[in-house]
């Protein structure tokens, strides 16, 4: 396998492996999916904004954040506030279902709305910048010469791959995510996945 391959590969399986988590953004783009509302461009915000996250981080923003002490501090505690705020969320609606709410939940608001909802939870999660510009942005930085462009070209690809997969696949699953049941279970998965990073984050120094 030459060098940019090898790059390639890498960008992808670190894209896959910690986007496929289920969370917040993820949520969002389930629903829409489920309820077929807005699906194209819900997905093209999210992979746009995953594109531009992946790229400020391997050429160049990532080793800045990360030589700065406070900056990683900020990012570390208001990651972690995000997270616990959005698990208490999702552990409440898992408690306490809102029925056939569930189902048309994606589907209630307008395109303005929904992609700032999109918008919101893209770039107002400090755990995306950790993601994207700073775990990956940091491994793609040290890849050599057009090394970092393989590395972002995997990791782009693979947020396509699997925002398509999660808004336009949601549709083909929609028996099974139509029961209020499924949506509890889904809400609660993601309470549990929220409080544990978040408990990570304040727990262990970046």
């Amino acid at each position: 396998m030459s060098m940019l391959s090898a790059a390639f590969a890498q960008g992808w399986l670190m894209t896959a492996g910690l986007i496929v988590a289920i969370g917040a953004q993820n949520a969002l783009v389930l629903r829409q999916g489920l309820a077929r509302s807005h699906v194209a461009a819900v997905v093209a915000l999210c992979t746009a904004s995953d594109w531009l996250l992946i790229a400020l981080g391997v050429f160049g923003l990532g080793a800045w954040i990360q030589s700065s002490p406070a900056t990683l501090e900020l990012f570390r505690y208001g990651g972690a506030a995000f997270l616990l705020s959005y698990g208490l969320r999702s552990a409440i609606r898992a408690w306490r279902p809102a029925g056939d709410a569930l189902r048309t939940r994606g589907a209630a608001g307008s395109l303005a709305s929904t992609l700032g909802a999109t918008l919101a939870l893209t770039y107002l999660n400090p755990h995306v910048y950790l993601d994207t510009v700073v775990l990956l942005g940091s491994v793609g930085a040290q890849q050599p010469g057009a090394g970092r462009a393989a590395f972002a070209a995997g990791a782009g690809l693979a947020s396509l791959m699997w925002f398509s997969t999660l808004g336009f696949g949601a549709a083909a699953a929609s028996q099974l995510l139509r029961r209020p049941a499924a949506w509890r279970v889904i809400d609660a998965s993601v309470a549990g996945v929220m409080f544990v990073v978040a408990a990570q984050l304040l727990s262990n120094p970046l």
